[in-house]
């Protein structure tokens, strides 16, 4: 006679090895199956650094100027808008809508280094370019050394 005996505290086959995997696939599913306009986005951004300024680019696709706020106060520059869902007439069933609809908002200190008053905007096919340029101070400069 034979007989089959689980142990308390052992991993069974269903466990192991692909219960985690299993968690992810139920996680990205839930997300995916989410409304576009339940899910929060935010832009991505690009800095970049010379020794004359900073350069921040934004990608704001779908962004209208108008939606568009960029302030700095007391050292933090702040970017803020919305990306206005288009009510236009769909042909056919769509089956999955992913892009995300809604407010966002972005806030990045800016080091002492940054001359706030000469700080200029450019928004150009949905991308944002803010040229934070450096105040002279900061800007590193050669010592000229002489003998004697």
């Amino acid at each position: 006679m034979s007989s089959l005996i689980r142990r308390s505290g052992l991993p069974t086959f269903e466990d192991f090895p692909f219960s985690n995997l299993r968690l992810f696939e139920d996680t990205l599913n839930r997300f995916f199956d989410q409304p576009a306009s339940a899910r929060p986005w935010s832009p991505s951004v690009d800095i970049a650094e010379n020794e004359n300024e900073l350069t921040l680019t934004a990608d704001l696709p779908g962004v209208k100027m108008d939606d568009l706020d960029i302030k700095i106060e007391e050292g933090v520059l702040t970017l803020s808008g919305a990306r206005k869902f288009e009510n236009e007439e769909k042909k056919g069933n769509y089956h999955r809508i992913e892009r995300a609809y809604g407010s966002f908002h972005r806030a990045f200190s800016l080091p002492d280094t940054i001359d706030a008053d000469k700080v200029q905007a450019r928004f150009d096919n949905g991308v944002l370019r803010v040229t934070l340029p450096k105040k002279e101070v900061a800007r590193p400069r050669s010592i000229k050394v002489t003998v004697g």
